[in-house]
């Protein structure tokens, strides 16, 4: 799996200091956040992301191929997954307990 990151920044998650690269470029079949707030997509057949909200808490995904977007909590208190098209955006936010979509194009259920 290919992954090419921006510099790193500090970030503060749940609390805690991190550091990591705001902005990367995925090139592979699976992918786990680690507190990136932008997420390419590239390069794949389908590329699967699973949103770890113990880093992760607000992140943008544009796929420029076909992406699934896996979580163990919920998407929109109700989907497990969702799937992007090619050329799609998501915004997603964590809250509380659940992940949620705060913009979208392109957007399908799964």
């Amino acid at each position: 799996m290919g992954i090419v990151k921006s510099y790193p920044i500090t970030k503060i998650v749940y609390g805690k200091k991190k550091e990591i690269s705001d902005s990367i470029i995925v090139k592979g079949s699976t992918y786990k956040t680690k507190g990136e707030g932008y997420i390419v997509v590239k390069y794949s057949d389908i590329c699967t992301i699973v949103l770890d909200e113990t880093t992760t808490e607000h992140l943008t995904i544009k796929a420029m191929s076909e992406a699934i977007i896996k979580t163990n909590k919920l998407i929109d208190e109700e989907y497990e997954e969702i799937q992007l098209e090619k050329f799609a955006s998501v915004e997603l936010r964590f809250i509380i307990d659940n992940w949620y979509v705060m913009s979208s194009d392109g957007i399908k259920n799964s």
